[in-house]
């Protein structure tokens, strides 16, 4: 590569989807990352890509929402340039309900959401025997099933990425000085060193664990069942997952922690008893103090951008704000939500 328009650091599903917006704009791209692609948080193996509730509608909530819209096309691309697939499957969601109160609420949520989800997805109650054998049991003997959230698998996401953006020319390098414009998708690492750069606290990590189990499920929704994920992927695997963790001292080690998460499913899914655990797996995600995704120009560093904090939604968010980034650093637009902007 004889030049470079724009140095992206960081190999997780941010920097590689803002270097995939980027070269589909002609960009010359370089993506640096000491430790691979997929190496952090994104190298894990839940890929939930599930909607906020559809209520209390916010900027937040509509821009997950395109991102969701947008994710079927943006994977069948990715795959169509490289050769790989992301796993990815709109395959929907089911979730229990508790008792008469949760029942009637996901019943007005319904009608919020065939508003607010332009008629493009569904959220609905069904009776729990109508849901097949791969389902949580319901104490109410109803459930919710969406049909706008999808799954994919975050490992094979990356490597469909890493195809397609060396198929057309992207190096992507352990080391490699600075060229271009710099956008830095450095994970919950790089929201420390930002931190101490401003003297404030901008976010940090969370730990999460997650378990891979051998089970066979592959056209199935995913579930979630008092906040566990249970995810069945195309390759017979089903991922469990994740617990949030505050503080730890071992940032890639799983603890009794993981073991109680596949309890809990088998307890939730009788379907899952007996299934093989085949991968214990665990790392640290972005979390900013916001909770919401951050952008922007780095304060006080000409040339150098954030994309970062991606905490839990990041896969689902990356499509949309990959494309908000690339506006920014390639066309000088700002197409920021006000939520999502980095400030000093």
């Amino acid at each position: 590569m004889a030049s470079v328009d724009v140095t992206v650091r960081g190999a997780g599903i941010f920097g590689l989807s803002v270097a995939w917006a980027c070269v589909r704009r002609g960009a010359r791209v370089r993506v640096v990352d000491p430790h691979g692609p997929g190496a952090g948080s994104s190298g894990g193996v839940v890929g939930a890509l599930a909607p906020h509730v559809p209520e209390n509608w916010n900027e937040k909530k509509a821009f997950q929402l395109d991102s969701l819209l947008m994710a079927e096309s943006y994977w069948a691309e990715v795959h169509d340039t490289g050769g790989v697939s992301a796993g990815y499957a709109r395959s929907g969601r089911l979730q229990p309900l508790a008792d008469e109160h949760a029942l009637t609420l996901a019943q007005q949520r319904a009608a919020g959401a065939a508003t607010l989800w332009q008629g493009r997805a569904v959220w609905q109650v069904i009776p729990q025997v109508a849901a097949g054998a791969f389902a949580p049991l319901s104490p109410s003997g109803y459930l919710i099933h969406d049909t706008l959230t999808a799954r994919m698998c975050p490992r094979r996401a990356c490597a469909a990425l890493v195809a397609a953006l060396e198929v057309s020319g992207t190096q992507i390098v352990t080391e490699a000085p600075d060229a271009g414009a710099v956008i830095w998708a450095t994970g919950w690492q790089g929201l420390l060193d930002l931190s101490d750069d401003l003297g404030r606290k901008i976010g940090d990590g969370v730990k999460g664990q997650a378990a891979l189990l051998r089970f066979a499920a592959p056209d199935a929704p995913q579930l979630f069942v008092d906040g566990l994920h249970i995810i069945p992927h195309a390759d017979g695997t089903v991922a469990v997952g994740s617990t949030s963790e505050r503080e730890f001292d071992a940032p890639t080690s799983t603890d009794a922690q993981c073991d109680a998460l596949v309890d809990r499913a088998c307890a939730a899914v009788p379907a899952l008893h007996g299934a093989a655990v085949l991968e214990h797996w665990a790392g640290v995600r972005p979390r900013a103090r916001t909770r919401a995704p951050l952008l922007g120009v780095w304060p006080g560093r000409d040339g150098q951008y954030v994309l970062n904090g991606g905490f839990k939604i990041g896969f689902g968010m990356a499509p949309k704000l990959a494309e908000v980034m690339a506006d920014l650093v390639l066309e000088a637009r700002d197409t920021i939500p006000e939520g999502f902007r980095l400030i000093a």
